[in-house]
């Protein structure tokens, strides 16, 4: 017998793989010392550009928006999906994305498949700066449905220590600043499938008119990278902590990038909630805690800024023409665990 015999194809994955390396080649960036194909990836910080660097690394999978890209055959957001919301996650700290690895398996090789993954993470990363300089790809007869597949990343980013962001610099009186989503990012897929396709009974290509379009389009919005928006911001020192919105929304997410003797006050109504939660919301009869403990509501990201800073801020969001919402402040509270309490109403 052979190992084709088993239902793994040897030739096929390495002609993949020559492919994937030929992509990951046009992302490489100062610092990568070789090519992807060995057993470890290489690559040396440059020693004239920094002094004291800190490596900030993270890990994460797409999570089940891959369903939605199995329905739709529509394959490359989701591997812009897993670069970006690793840049961000390093993001919070400061850091500058590096170097990024993949893992990929699925039960057999689809070289159309596993292309269109890599294009949509490389296209990524070059926006991003971030070499993928390696990762997996992994053929697993019987362990994945026929054309299902599962997508994670590896990045190491770098900020210098003296820029490192950190929770205790947040002080009472710092204002809450939110940049926009574009839709679910990577999180709360498992309870929008069911009211799509469970509650709603619709196929991914049945149009949504409250939503303006059709659904499975819309759940495959690519996850927002922030890095190449904020690097001045971050460089400049004007923002005191930062978080990542993704799963436990702003609820869960935005307590993390707080000290413990502080809370956030966050108005409702001071920014738009995207038409896909408003009508995820109404099919779904969800209460207000509810959603926002579970989906980001198009907020993407937060940012802590001392109000000496956010003129300064708001200029640089303008000048790039990014759209912004103050959302909040930060207020003294009693010593214990950092937490959010909402005023106002959603507008959904």
């Amino acid at each position: 017998m052979r190992y084709s015999d088993a239902g793994v194809n040897i030739s096929v994955a390495d002609g993949v793989k020559r492919r994937i390396a030929a992509m990951a080649g046009k992302t490489f960036r100062r610092g990568v010392l070789a090519p992807v194909g060995g057993f470890g990836a290489l690559f040396q910080l440059d020693r004239k550009r920094w002094r004291d660097p800190i490596l900030v690394a993270s890990a994460d999978g797409v999570g089940t928006k891959l369903k939605i890209a199995f329905a739709t055959g529509i394959h490359s957001t989701v591997g812009a999906d897993i670069l970006n919301h690793c840049v961000n996650d390093i993001l919070t700290q400061g850091a500058e994305p590096l170097f990024f690895l993949d893992y990929l398996a699925m039960g057999k090789m689809d070289a159309r498949v596993v292309e269109q993954v890599i294009e949509g993470m490389s296209r990524a990363a070059r926006k991003a700066g971030c070499a993928l300089i390696g990762g997996e790809t992994a053929e697993m007869p019987g362990f994945y449905a026929p054309g299902e597949y599962d997508l994670a990343g590896f990045i190491v980013g770098a900020v210098e220590r003296k820029k490192q962001l950190d929770v205790r610099r947040v002080k009472p009186g710092d204002l809450l600043l939110a940049l926009p989503s574009s839709g679910l990012h990577t999180n709360g897929y498992s309870l929008a499938r069911k009211l799509v396709f469970g509650v709603a009974k619709l196929g991914p290509n049945a149009y949504v008119a409250d939503v303006g379009n059709k659904i499975g389009a819309e759940l495959l919005k690519p996850h927002r990278a922030y890095w190449p928006l904020l690097k001045n911001i971050l460089a400049r020192g004007w923002v005191s902590s930062m978080a990542h919105i993704t799963g436990g929304g702003i609820t869960g997410n935005l307590p993390r990038a707080l000290p413990t003797n502080v809370q956030a006050v966050v108005e409702l109504h001071q920014w738009p909630v995207l038409p896909i939660f408003s009508y995820l919301a109404r099919l779904g009869k969800i209460e207000r805690d509810e959603l926002l403990q579970t989906f980001n509501l198009g907020v993407g990201m937060i940012l802590v800024v001392p109000a000496k800073h956010i003129s300064r801020v708001e200029t640089e969001l303008r000048r790039r023409r990014e759209k912004f919402y103050l959302i909040g402040r930060i207020e003294h509270a009693r010593r214990g665990k950092p937490r959010v309490n909402y005023s106002g109403t959603l507008a959904l």
